[in-house]
């Protein structure tokens, strides 16, 4: 294994430390106790790493066994254009996580969780400059409608939560319940991209996965060890600990995992251009299923510290019992565990969208009563929201045949940007997109 370590010029790397400086202001903190929290680990470097050696025949699609590209020139225009929303994809996704992360670090349970969710976002802040790395090593303006790399760059750097391509990015976050459970369900879906992005038939995006993906494998811990951590003392009866928390989060964020795939019956591009080696759906069902796993594991930690007498095979028993009559065994119910959720559950993209489904798959025909059911099963922070009140004005309309579930879809806005290239200086309005493609304006704040 060999990398190569890859520093952007001067002014682009200046201006990620700029907005370090913005978003990420426990960067020094974390750096200065490097050591003390991760002794065995090699100390953080801001910079992309390119893995040397990696295959230089084309794995998939129509081009199979046909030399890697190495120019974006090199691809059709489809092509390029094509991979590069991947990238900006991939940028927004790296730097809006650190965003979402900042708001609530200082509210992890001890010094350990809050350093590792740290590292985290300083080696998601590296994967986004790895993405702005590709946008600049290479021209790119022959499909991006003119739009030069360091616009491109400027773009990215000016998002802010509301307004990053996906929507798992353009939610608060409501405690630091969220940090670790976005890191165990979204991250995981990170984990999946650039598992599937390494055969990638243009050579510089699959030589940057590898390299991320020993950095993903981080991410996940920081966010399954502290669950099972927590899991543990809502067992043992800590009164701040309880495993209804970690389930309403969990309702919250796997949706919006799924949808991270894309539409579940979508992906043949990718796979024709040899960007990727699944199809939509074959990723979904394979994470869903190694979440089903992750959530099994908890229950295993949580019930062990419940009957710490008992037996590995003994805890196994028990939950294939209470998973199967739904019923009790000296005193834990089947609600005391956690489930995950029916992946129709609270969708609004895909082919699930704006389909009323319960967690267990239980189907509803009132609008109101959906939404109520909803109220019982996410944390009280995003049901206060404006994010979910407009869900729940979308999803009347469709209901209603007012709009169809496509307009449905379009219809939750995104945040775009008007100013200066410094996101100090930038205002902020709320965008409807509507059917035809216009936009009307809602509201307008300061940054």
């Amino acid at each position: 294994m060999k990398v190569e370590n890859v520093t952007l010029e001067k002014k682009y790397h200046d201006a990620v430390e700029h907005w370090r400086g913005h978003h990420f202001k426990d960067y020094e903190t974390l750096m200065d106790n490097w050591e003390k929290f991760f002794p065995k680990d090699e100390k953080f470097c801001l910079c992309a790493k390119m893995e040397i050696g990696t295959p230089d025949t084309i794995h998939i699609g129509e081009q199979k066994g046909e030399k890697k590209k190495l120019e974006p020139d090199q691809l059709t225009e489809d092509q390029a254009r094509h991979l590069l929303a991947i990238i900006k994809a991939q940028a927004s996704t790296e730097f809006g996580s650190i965003q979402q992360h900042a708001g609530t670090i200082d509210r992890a349970h001890d010094d350990q969780d809050r350093a590792w969710v740290m590292r985290v976002m300083a080696e998601e802040l590296r994967h986004g400059y790895q993405m702005l790395h590709l946008l600049l090593s290479k021209d790119w303006s022959h499909v991006s409608g003119g739009v030069t790399g360091p616009q491109m760059v400027e773009e990215i750097l000016s998002m802010t939560t509301g307004n990053h391509v996906l929507d798992a990015f353009n939610l608060d976050y409501d405690s630091f319940m969220d940090n670790i459970t976005f890191a165990a369900f979204i991250d995981r879906v990170g984990k999946y991209q650039l598992t599937m992005q390494k055969v990638c038939a243009y050579k510089p995006m699959a030589d940057s996965m590898p390299p991320m993906l020993r950095e993903e494998a981080f991410h996940l811990a920081a966010g399954v060890i502290p669950l099972r951590r927590f899991a543990e003392r809502a067992a043992k009866g800590d009164p701040l600990a309880n495993l209804e928390l970690v389930q309403q989060s969990i309702n919250k964020w796997f949706a919006r995992g799924l949808e991270m795939f894309g539409d579940e019956r979508g992906g043949g591009k990718n796979i024709q251009y040899g960007f990727k080696d699944l199809m939509n759906r074959e990723a979904v069902d394979q994470y869903t299923e190694e979440c089903r796993k992750m959530v099994r594991d908890i229950n295993t930690r949580f019930v062990r510290a419940r009957f710490p007498d008992y037996t590995p095979d003994k805890i196994e028993a028990v939950i294939d019992e209470l998973e199967k009559s739904r019923g009790s065994h000296q005193g834990l119910k089947f609600e005391d565990i956690l489930h995950l959720p029916d992946p129709r559950f609270f969708r609004r993209k895909g082919e699930c969208a704006f389909q009323m489904i319960g967690v267990n798959g239980e189907t509803f025909t009132e609008v109101e009563e959906y939404l109520r059911y909803l109220a019982k099963h996410l944390n009280s922070g995003y049901i206060a929201s404006r994010d979910l009140r407009l869900y729940a004005d979308a999803l009347r309309q469709v209901v209603k045949g007012e709009i169809t579930v496509e307009q449905g879809v379009k219809a939750m806005p995104k945040l775009k940007r008007l100013g200066g290239s410094c996101p100090c200086s930038r205002s902020v309005r709320w965008v409807m997109e509507e059917s035809n493609g216009t936009e009307t304006t809602v509201m307008t704040r300061p940054a």
